[in-house]
């Protein structure tokens, strides 16, 4: 057994016998049904029974399934920063997240576009518990996070993970995608977790830990959705801290979460991939030698990329404007995208309860507050 087996995606030797055991399920025939609602099932079936590696999964099913998602769910995808990346290079994707599913899907959808590195990315194993969705995460080249365990253990869970993180990208050429923090971004402030990039130092086989970081071609990633199709899912947690109160998720919340994201109306999506970090690390280096700071300081020169590339759309500056009782960004927006913004917040939340409606409409303008701070909002 190869100490990885517990987080690791399916090998390539093991995805045809992975697609034979869902090949049955309800969820694999709704997913491949909506992804060819033309096509009898008798052909993908057979299609699928001749797949054997990760990347043929992914190329010839769930690119298509994505395709379909943008076309049902979105007015487009639309990237940039991807030409500086190098082909058959890997690099480590830190990202900010919104949605449990669409980000690292959409990152790969891009990456497979301009001919790159596809990722494994990570993926809580409280999102898999179900038998189905489990094994479509391996054969979709995800590895688990393990979460919820005591503190010794996730030590050792960490350590793994690093390990096996630091193994697909210097030895396996395999990029890899990882959130910039435990969990998804719920009230729109995107910040990296000094403890994410804790973690990645300890697969580090260098002396100075800055030197394996750079080793490694970090690459900050933003993704903006001019709607949040989980805004309104996102609403009892928000509410409960700002109550100081313990938020305990209903039985099924992640996957009607999941589901949610995936389906729901997003309109525009933008993906911007900055440039790896370089001469950042450098100075990082020069500057500080306590690793302690020294991670600090990496994990605001990822925020500066993340918030300085993000896409702000008028659902952004319309919060920012109704939140803040001003007209600054009026030249953002038309007076109907402002109306329908109005009307989603008064369908999806009870806009009676004026924390709720401040909660909702922070989600969509702190983005502005962020980037107001680098000096320019536009």
């Amino acid at each position: 057994m190869s100490k990885f087996d517990a987080i690791r995606p399916f090998y390539d030797s093991e995805v045809n016998d992975g697609i034979k055991s869902v090949i049955h399920h309800p969820m694999m025939k709704a997913l491949m049904h909506f992804t060819f609602p033309e096509i009898e099932e008798s052909a993908w079936m057979e299609q699928l029974l001749k797949t054997h590696s990760i990347r043929d999964f992914q190329v010839n099913f769930i690119y298509q399934s994505v395709q379909k998602v943008l076309q049902r769910s979105s007015e487009g995808l639309s990237t940039s920063g991807f030409e500086k990346l190098e082909k058959n290079t890997s690099y480590l994707f830190i990202s900010n997240h919104r949605d449990i599913i669409l980000d690292t899907s959409l990152l790969n959808v891009s990456l497979f576009d301009h001919g790159l590195v596809m990722t494994a990315s990570a993926i809580g194993d409280n999102l898999v518990k179900k038998d189905f969705l489990l094994k479509l995460s391996k054969l979709n080249r995800n590895f688990l996070v393990q979460r919820g365990l005591p503190p010794r253990e996730l030590l050792q869970s960490s350590k793994l993970m690093s390990e096996y993180i630091a193994q697909l990208l210097l030895r396996e050429n395999r990029s890899v995608w990882i959130a910039q923090r435990e969990g998804r971004t719920k009230d729109g402030n995107d910040a990296t977790h000094q403890g994410v990039l804790k973690m990645l130092a300890m697969g580090s086989d260098e002396k100075q830990v800055m030197d394996y970081f750079k080793k490694i071609k970090i690459v900050p990633v933003s993704i903006s959705y001019e709607y949040d199709p989980t805004d309104a899912l996102k609403m009892p947690q928000l509410m409960a801290e700002a109550n100081n109160e313990v938020y305990i998720k209903e039985k099924n919340e992640d996957f009607i979460t999941l589901l949610s994201g995936i389906m729901g109306q997003k309109k525009r999506i933008h993906i911007h991939v900055g440039s790896v970090l370089e001469h950042e690390i450098d100075a990082i280096k020069a500057k500080e030698d306590n690793s302690n700071k020294q991670i600090q300081c990496l994990a605001q020169a990822i925020d500066d990329s993340i918030l300085r590339s993000y896409k702000l759309w008028p659902t952004n500056y319309i919060a920012y404007d109704i939140l803040h009782h001003t007209n600054k960004f009026e030249s953002e927006y038309s007076e109907n995208e402002k109306q329908l913004f109005e009307r989603r917040l008064e369908l999806k939340i009870d806009v009676t309860n004026a924390a709720m409606v401040d909660s909702f409409l922070a989600m969509y303008a702190n983005p502005v507050v962020n980037k107001l701070k680098y000096g320019n909002a536009k």
